[in-house]
């Protein structure tokens, strides 16, 4: 066995199989396809689309919640949606007083 530093063998004298690839770039062929990679959409890029998906996420939210206080006198909306919302469902129940009852 030789007098080298241990760091250089494995085991009982093996080289390692693995080692510090030296700094260099596939070979790309100057004839071959350019594929890139597409970032944008009709012009669109990701971070733009971001913000208009944030922005479209926002108005739709507010109309949903629009909605469903606009709906909110419909009793099956009322009944089914909104005297389920935990700590604020009660304020839905509307209970008819026995003299009002025609029944």
């Amino acid at each position: 066995m030789s007098h080298l530093p241990p760091s250089q063998f494995t085991g009982s004298g093996g080289l390692q199989p693995w080692s510090v690839r030296s700094n260099y770039q596939t070979y790309r062929s100057p004839f071959g396809p350019k594929y890139k990679t597409a970032w944008n959409f009709h012009g669109l890029t990701v971070g733009r689309m971001a913000q208009f998906g944030f922005t479209l996420g926002a108005f739709g939210g507010v109309a949903g919640f629009f909605a469903l206080f606009f709906f909110g006198e419909v009793p099956k909306v009322r009944k089914d949606i909104l005297q389920k919302i935990p700590g604020l469902g009660g304020y839905w129940v509307r209970e008819i007083p026995p003299e009002d009852n025609p029944f």
